[in-house]
């Protein structure tokens, strides 16, 4: 009956208005949308059918959802519908691994907590790679501790043997959803399972290389074709400066996350300069915010994901206690190190990465992090008459009672709550200090029951927040808009008072009704009038380009964001691409953009107030005139169109389902296509229209391709202005 409840629970969480985001990440739905009618583009993940760019990821998520599109068609629910269901399998399968070995009601707890951490909430309605990589990490968990059951026989070293090798699997499949940040679970599974497996050790490393000679198979397929197949017969690999996807990992998505040395890069990172090491541990994280032990715990990162983690880290030291002496293979044991790994390496690995870093990474924690509280606190109640415990349990709830005060306190939002929570969760520790002293078991129960009210409520208030709004763009945050003084000063969420001098963003508080969307802003170019930003600064955050929460009449997100970076003055370089003054880019629903396409239970506001064409962040609303051209384009294009950014290019080949050239990929700063290319196409008559966008070509450390595309486009064609974009037709060259 507790298992029926918590998964009923899953399912609301998941699925409840999840259609309100719309097309959520227009980056993935877009190839989503042209893996579902390509099955090149669904092998490569190509962003469209025409098969010229990937995604700057591998397309493991991408196959979940053009699967889902295939066979219910493009819209919302479909894009969706993928993420919801790995929601609930991921908390099924923290229960199955919990009660295996902590018993049914420790399965439950985890079950609730992970689906109530905010990020999590977020992440499994999103349409970003994170849910995939998170339920196969937590799959591979599951697997590794399974292998540790059986005993030291011929038939039982069998079977551990496969149970390695589907966790290596599982690995090498995380591999193909996000690359390298799946290898951070591997220092704690290797821990766990070479100490604790009961074979000798020359059969654990044997199992260990078949873990990863499993792991490398089920990945290493899809990169060899990278490398075999001619670039000419393959899409261009997005991300890339040099069409590689080798680079793409060790490089854009690898290192450079950890260095901030990201070539191609729109706002780098290079969190080692600034100079030493400052007091307190933290350093210069450039752009991307200030790095040190204490990252994640402020700023907006703290509501993500941070709630219970005093509990999580001390329920890693409270476990190994409780379990004291037992025998080397207690899988109880291998548990707590294989959970206890995963939550303190990705953490280190989260504080200290200098380059490109969101707050939604943090869902990668959530697991590990749901599982530690668990039976952290099911280790105290065992071991409840013990002195050290007496003394521990209410300590600990308070210390977290008054860190979820101070994290409900950062916005503005139910300012009743942070009372609330700290109240009831010190009454809790109050009886568990009482109940210890004298020793009445329905004390101890009535303070666990207050306890876990007040603990919890900060968490469960930000995810049925979170639940309760639409989340569309690039970079998406659960739960309120925290007040300016709480919030952290970078992207990455740095505490206010950071180095240079920057103050935090200007993010409007307050609640929103069902169905609004919170959208962010794309950062202006640096020192630049508008939207610009000092070292300290978070570029996300800054007033009138913060995530701006609100209702303008009508049901429209009222969102006044900078403009995209080159938006000044006419022409293709860097028109003004709305027509109007004031108009603002935002991440557009299907809906908003086209009354042609109907969006299953979505319904965005009216169309003005929002920028045609997109930014780098968000897709903005594409012209219904323009789609309506495109979507008369004679199907012996190739591509009915070619514009800079993948979010202007996604935005108009969702609304057309006809496939859009994004030159450049995601940041417009890949040198893809080379000019001489883009020529050949157009010779071919290959490509229909180009349309001009926002980004104006040129990327902080990328190529200059788009820009001397842009040129040429605007030397050889005439211009035309449909709906205040300008549009070339390409088939029709100015007369010499």
């Amino acid at each position: 009956m507790a298992l029926g409840v918590m998964l009923l629970a899953a399912c609301a969480i998941f699925f409840i208005n999840l259609t309100a985001s719309g097309y959520a990440n227009e980056f993935y739905s877009a190839a989503a949308q042209a893996g579902s009618v390509s099955w090149k583009a669904f092998l490569w993940g190509s962003l469209d059918s025409g098969n010229a760019i990937t995604v700057d990821k591998p397309p493991a998520a991408l196959w979940l959802m053009a699967l889902s599109v295939r066979i219910f068609g493009l819209s919302s629910f479909a894009i969706l519908l993928p993420e919801a269901l790995m929601g609930v399998a991921t908390t099924y399968l923290l229960y199955a691994t919990l009660r295996r070995y902590w018993g049914n009601w420790a399965g439950i707890v985890t079950g609730f907590i992970f689906m109530l951490t905010p990020v999590a909430a977020l992440m499994f309605r999103f349409n970003n790679p994170d849910a995939l990589l998170v339920l196969l990490m937590t799959g591979a968990t599951h697997a590794l501790l399974r292998s540790l059951e059986y005993v030291n026989h011929p038939s039982g070293n069998r079977k551990r043997t496969w149970w390695m090798v589907l966790a290596g699997a599982l690995i090498g499949f995380g591999f193909l959803t996000k690359q390298l940040q799946v290898l951070l679970v591997l220092p704690g599974f290797a821990l766990a399972f070479l100490l604790a497996s009961p074979t000798g050790m020359v059969r654990r490393i044997l199992d260990s290389l078949a873990a990863i000679g499993s792991m490398i198979v089920t990945a290493g397929w899809w990169v060899l074709l990278t490398v075999i197949v001619p670039a000419s017969d393959r899409p261009y690999i997005g991300g890339s400066q040099r069409n590689s996807f080798l680079e793409l990992t060790f490089g854009y998505n690898g290192f450079g996350r950890l260095t901030g040395s990201e070539e191609g890069s729109v706002i780098p990172g290079h969190g080692h300069e600034g100079g030493g090491m400052p007091a307190g541990g933290v350093r210069g994280g450039g752009k991307w915010g200030q790095t040190g032990l204490n990252r994640l715990f402020s700023g907006e990162f703290g509501t993500q994901i941070s709630w219970l983690a005093p509990l999580a880290f001390a329920g890693i030291v409270i476990n190994l206690l409780v379990i004291g002496r037992a025998v080397r293979t207690d899988v109880r044991r291998a548990s707590v190190i294989a959970f206890g790994g995963w939550l303190t390496v990705t953490w280190l690995v989260f504080s200290f990465m200098a380059g490109i870093f969101h707050q939604y990474y943090t869902v990668a924690l959530a697991p590990a992090l749901a599982a530690l509280v668990s039976i952290g606190a099911f280790s105290l109640w065992i071991a409840r008459d013990k002195r050290w415990a007496r003394i521990v349990t209410p300590i600990l709830i308070a210390f977290t009672a008054f860190w979820d005060f101070s994290l409900a306190g950062r916005s503005q939002w139910l300012p009743w709550l942070k009372w609330a929570i700290l109240i009831i969760g010190l009454m809790g520790a109050l009886g568990f200090a009482l109940a210890g002293l004298l020793r009445i078991r329905r004390l101890a129960l009535a303070a666990l029951l207050l306890s876990v009210i007040g603990l919890m409520a900060g968490p469960a208030a930000w995810t049925l927040y979170t639940v309760s709004q639409g989340h569309m763009g690039s970079i998406v945050l659960a739960g309120p808009s925290l007040t300016s003084g709480s919030m952290g000063g970078g992207p990455g969420g740095m505490p206010g008072g950071a180095p240079g001098g920057g103050q935090p963003g200007g993010g409007q508080a307050g609640g929103m009704a069902p169905g609004n969307i919170q959208q962010q802003g794309m950062p202006g170019g640096d020192g630049g009038p508008v939207g610009s930003y000092q070292m300290g600064q978070d570029p996300m955050n800054q007033q009138g380009q913060s995530r701006q929460q609100g209702q303008m009449p009508g049901g429209s997100s009222n969102s006044q964001q900078a403009p995209s970076m080159g938006s000044q003055g006419p022409g293709p370089m860097g028109q003004d691409s709305s027509g109007s003054q004031g108009e603002s880019s935002t991440s557009g629903a299907p809906s908003m953009r086209s009354q042609r396409k109907s969006q299953s239970g979505f319904q965005g506001g009216p169309e003005g107030g929002r920028m045609k064409g997109g930014s780098l962040l968000g897709g903005g609303r594409s012209s219904s005139k323009i789609v309506a051209k495109l979507e008369k384009s004679s199907d012996s294009h190739r591509w009915v169109a070619a514009t800079t950014g993948s979010q202007q290019a996604a935005g108009y080949q969702l609304a057309s389902q006809k496939p859009v050239m994004a030159i450049g990929g995601f940041n417009g700063s890949d040198p893809y296509p080379s000019l001489e290319q883009f020529k050949q196409y157009v010779k071919d008559r290959q490509i229909h229209y180009y349309i001009a966008g926002e980004m104006g070509g040129h990327q902080m450390g990328g190529s200059d391709t788009a820009t001397q595309i842009s040129q040429w486009v605007a030397k050889h064609y005439t211009a035309t202005t449909v709906d205040g974009v300008t549009v070339y037709d390409l088939t029709q060259q100015k007369a010499s």
